[in-house]
């Protein structure tokens, strides 16, 4: 209890990182399930986030995560433009041994007890078929195929959002949202990061891509023979000469002390969560003069996609609110720009600000 007490409720109740107004632990022992759901911010709507299936050391840990992914979507909704808090669930386990039917049921009982003030979707380990399930039990549940009133994959509007956020990052920098021409790197071309290179091709931009899988790197060059090179692992893209942008797609942590004293790129915008492996990297990618388009921001396409699953999906509906995310990058770098701060800091603002307004509303 000492543990806990000193770690995850010092941080729920007395960190300024906390703030949390309700953390759920779920068992059902029929099943193996055991759960957390985490809602950080019902200030604009009801909280939405993923679900995320995992096998944790140890309980705290999965607690510990659930948090700082719920207030993670806290900001990315409030910047997003939705209105919804933030939320998420971690599903304690390892999902290729431990998940079945019945845990995934059980999981939604508990989400639907919560009257809908958590809408739950996809999220590591856990897939629209497994939402399909969920969704069974639990009406507030988003991520599903379309064969069951959902959206799909929504890995398509993602990389639309995190291209509308190196439009910006362009017009901001070169005073032209053009990328024809512009020399962009991409790590890890899996779902998203292939229909990125997509997006650039058809604007002319010059493509380098690498990925830990061998495979997902041959699909792209299969697809598109002429306009991609492939690197051969992310240490080398970073430090390519003449990169303009760097695009990180893969695991968090991407920008560290080691990287960003390296990075070649005048730019940063990619898909990643959790790109800044601890605070202060952001002022260290400003030192360098490098522009850092916010991860949360740029990366927003998804939990737009899955919050208009609740209003009936319309792919263009959608298409066009992950568009603004072009609008609000370049207000997120005016923002800095005035404030003296780095964009990740502005973005914080701006998402702060809009709870603040919204709590002080009620």
């Amino acid at each position: 209890m000492t543990d806990v007490s000193d770690g995850v409720l010092h941080t729920l109740f007395r960190s300024d990182q906390g703030g949390h107004e309700q953390v759920v632990l779920c068992q059902d022992r029929a099943s193996g399930l055991k759960a957390v759901i985490a809602l950080h911010s019902t200030a604009l709507g009801p909280a939405l986030g993923g679900t995320r299936f995992y096998p944790y050391a140890t309980e705290e840990q999965a607690v510990a995560d659930a948090l700082n992914l719920a207030r993670g979507m806290s900001y990315k909704n409030a910047m997003a433009g939705l209105d919804h808090g933030g939320g998420k669930a971690v599903i304690i386990g390892d999902p290729e041994t431990v998940k079945t039917e019945e845990l995934l049921l059980a999981y939604g009982r508990f989400v639907a007890s919560l009257g809908g003030r958590y809408v739950t979707a996809c999220d590591v380990g856990t897939y629209v078929a497994d939402m399909d399930v969920v969704a069974r039990e639990c009406r507030w549940t988003t991520g599903r195929s379309p064969e069951n009133g959902g959206a799909g994959d929504s890995s398509v509007l993602t990389s639309f959002g995190v291209y509308q956020g190196m439009r910006a990052a362009a017009q901001h920098l070169w005073g032209d949202p053009s990328l024809r021409d512009r020399k962009v790197g991409i790590a890890g071309v899996g779902k998203v990061g292939h229909h990125l290179v997509e997006h650039l091709l058809k604007e002319g931009a010059e493509v380098l891509v690498t990925d830990v899988r061998e495979d997902a790197v041959r699909r792209v060059l299969d697809r598109h023979p002429q306009g991609v090179t492939a690197v051969a692992d992310t240490e080398a893209l970073i430090r390519t000469e003449g990169l303009d942008v760097y695009a990180p797609c893969a695991l968090g942590g991407a920008l560290n002390d080691d990287s960003v004293s390296v990075l070649t790129a005048e730019v940063v915008c990619g898909a990643a969560n959790n790109q800044l492996a601890h605070p202060g990297v952001e002022k260290d990618l400003a030192d360098r003069g490098i522009l850092y388009a916010p991860d949360y921001v740029v990366n927003a396409g998804g939990v737009i996609q899955v919050a208009d699953e609740l209003h009936g999906f319309d792919f263009d509906r959608c298409r066009a609110k992950a568009a603004k995310i072009f609008d609000t990058t370049l207000a997120i770098f005016a923002r800095a720009k005035s404030d003296g701060i780095p964009p990740a800091a502005a973005a914080d603002r701006i998402a702060e600000q809009r709870m603040a307004e919204a709590r002080a509303a009620r």
